[in-house]
């Protein structure tokens, strides 16, 4: 019944809900006259003529004056704390009003009657808007999923006041770790100890968590997430209060939890002299300027104000997307850079050699690379070619015209390789570390690091993808770990490892701690609401050993193993020897790795060369495992148009 009311209430247009209200105001201000003067102890006034003829001045007038304050313009379910002090306004102008016309009317009432009145109608008009506004977001809430908004600050209360207009949810509570919120209330919504969500949860049938914590550091925000992950509810966040601000980002665009907070590491500040050593004023090209890393080192570089940005690109497309995203960058932050859109391959010395020269380079970073391990592994001599042979070309280019530094983009896959791709990282490496021994004026270096969170390829997309469609989770095995960082810290560091270079230089980035990429699986679906559950996978295609570890029970999304592809190793390595050391940046370290000669590598790329003309997959694998790369593979070629070879030794698997 109450339903239908508010309903029929609801449907009023706006003119006649506030012909309602003035009728309703004007008899609970009658009310509160009659009121104060029963309480006040003049009842026998209300008999009188002179009693009413007062009422019908002092209410009219006083209905005006609430008119003129804009008691009128506020809607009953969105009421503030504004409009109540609005109201205590509006009660003395009337109390005022109601002391006048008593006294015109010469109405025989105490001096008691006026407070008792104001308070009867401070309480009535107020209280009975605050009711009412209890009442329609009840009634608005009715049908809409709860949710739980963690963060109880700036961005917390504007989520809430977002939140009340969408058809979809509807906040039931607050939980923020400040201890002196803890009981208090945003917007009529108690705030929480974070110890009380899964009672919270449990009660009001939460299935959504909202993040509003755009302050939080990523530390911070790690400890909240693994918090949430034991509930059985879909965690999202907010952008981040700067975007929001700037108008970049609203309120309601609610996403996932980003990749970066699954990481949960606070990236340290960028040294300014080392980000500008050979950026600024410069000559910069990025090969590879399309891909996840390329396109970021375009980004960093860009903001250090570079005199002219090569991006060399192999794909149309993604050279097209990236120099429409650069140039409107350039526009927004008014920048005085020339961006030069470049389409060539690595292998086309000629072509690299004519924009060396034309735009006068003296930085190149080279990051132009096949890195997939099983697509490399399918396509050994183009893989060879471009990662090789285009690091090659790279380098002998920027000797001839005068190139002041090179770093090439290498992979924690080249230490102690078991396939084709880190193979071919080593070995461009080895390119690098030739070409500073052979000369002086050109200073090479390498920069080696793990895996990068959200990059083209990268397993959490994937995981993502797989979760919407109801699943499953495909993880090749459930002991194997990955090194991760965040794509915008992995080139700040590239960058600054590169200014610190001397010659032949192997940068290591720290990594953090590895990973087990099944327990990433694990907290993606948890975050998602769901609960994984694992399956007993086939045996290890390798060593024919099942799987260890894994439990089975049932839940909404399946996590299965299908095995390690070809190629792929369980745990990966940034070093291959044990003297790093450090440097005067805390993430970057400096390694002495093996090498070889000029003469003796140039034997090795001719072999190689002749090998990848014939189209010999055979013999390119024998001369690699017999190089001093550390190439041991883990089984038979998976080259799609591989033949017969000998057999080699195989890694093990861990």
């Amino acid at each position: 019944m109450l339903n239908g009311a508010l309903n029929c209430l609801l449907s009023l247009k706006r003119g006649h809900k506030r012909l309602l209200q003035l009728a309703a105001d004007a008899g609970l201000l009658l009310l509160s006259y009659v009121c104060a003067a029963a309480l006040g102890g003049g009842a026998g006034a209300i008999t009188l003529p002179a009693f009413w003829a007062a009422a019908a001045i002092f209410v009219p007038v006083s209905l005006l004056i609430f008119v003129r304050l804009g008691f009128y313009r506020a809607v009953a379910r969105y009421l503030s704390v504004q409009l109540l002090m609005t109201i205590f306004a509006g009660v003395i102008a009337s109390t005022a009003v109601l002391i006048c016309a008593v006294n015109l009317m010469r109405v025989p009432l105490p001096w008691s009657a006026a407070p008792i009145y104001l308070l009867i109608a401070m309480c009535v008009l107020g209280g009975l808007r605050m009711a009412l506004r209890e009442m329609l977001q009840r009634h608005a809430s009715e049908g809409r999923k709860p949710v739980l908004i963690y963060g109880a600050g700036r961005a917390g209360r504007q989520l809430l006041s977002s939140l009340r207009e969408h058809a979809d949810f509807a906040a039931v509570a607050f939980a923020d770790d400040a201890a002196d919120l803890h009981d208090s209330e945003v917007g009529g919504i108690r705030i929480h100890d974070p110890s009380r969500l899964a009672r919270l949860v449990q009660i009001h049938g939460v299935k959504l968590v909202l993040l509003a914590v755009p302050s939080a550091s990523r530390s911070e925000r790690r400890a909240i997430i693994e918090r949430l992950e034991k509930l059985p509810v879909r965690v999202q966040t907010i952008p981040g209060m700067t975007a929001i601000l700037s108008g970049k980002a609203r309120l309601a665009d609610l996403h996932d939890v980003a990749i970066e907070d699954l990481l949960g590491r606070d990236p340290v500040p960028p040294m300014e002299p080392l980000m500008r050593g050979n950026t600024a004023g410069k000559v910069v090209m990025v090969t590879g300027a399309g891909g996840s890393i390329g396109s970021e080192l375009c980004r960093q570089i860009l903001l250090q104000g570079p005199r002219i940005l090569i991006l060399w690109e192999l794909s149309e497309l993604a050279l097209y997307t990236l120099n429409n995203e650069l140039s409107d960058a350039i526009t927004a932050h008014g920048l005085d850079v020339e961006l030069v859109p470049l389409m060539g391959s690595v292998q086309n010395p000629r072509r690299l050699s004519a924009a060396l020269k034309r735009f006068g380079v003296q930085t190149i970073y080279h990051a132009a690379a096949y890195k997939h391990v099983p697509l490399v592994e399918q396509n050994v001599v183009e893989g060879l070619r471009n990662n090789v042979f285009g690091t090659e070309a790279v380098a002998n280019s920027a000797i001839a015209s005068g190139v002041e530094s090179v770093i090439l983009i290498s992979s924690d896959k080249a230490v102690r390789p078991t396939n084709m791709m880190g193979a071919s990282k080593r070995l461009a490496e080895l390119v690098c570390q030739a070409a500073a021994r052979r000369q002086s004026s050109t200073i090479f270096s390498m920069v080696r690091f793990g895996n990068v969170l959200g990059s083209s390829g990268s397993v959490i997309p994937r995981f993502r993808q797989q979760v919407e469609q109801g699943g499953p989770i495909t993880v090749t095995h459930p002991e194997i770990t990955r090194y991760f960082m965040t794509i915008p810290e992995a080139a700040q560091l590239v960058i600054q490892a590169g200014a610190m270079a001397t010659g032949g230089d192997v940068f290591l980035l720290d990594m953090g701690e590895p990973l087990k990429i099944v327990d990433l699986a694990d907290r993606i679906v948890r975050l998602s609401g769901l609960t994984p559950y694992r399956m007993s996978p086939a045996p290890h295609p390798f060593t024919g050993q099942p799987c260890t570890n894994l439990a089975s029970s049932e839940g909404d999304i399946e996590i299965c193993f299908t095995g390690l592809r070809p190629g792929e190793k369980l745990f990966e390595e940034l070093l291959i020897g044990a003297n790093a050391s450090q440097t005067q940046h805390p993430r970057i370290m400096t390694a002495s790795e093996t090498y070889l000669g000029p003469d003796r590598l140039d034997q090795l790329l001719d072999a190689l060369l002749a090998a990848c003309q014939r189209q010999d997959i055979a013999t390119l694998r024998r001369i690699i495992a017999s190089a001093p790369v550390g190439y041991t593979p883990l089984g038979p070629t998976a080259d799609l148009l591989g033949g017969d070879e000998d057999a080699l030794p195989l890694a093990a698997t861990g």
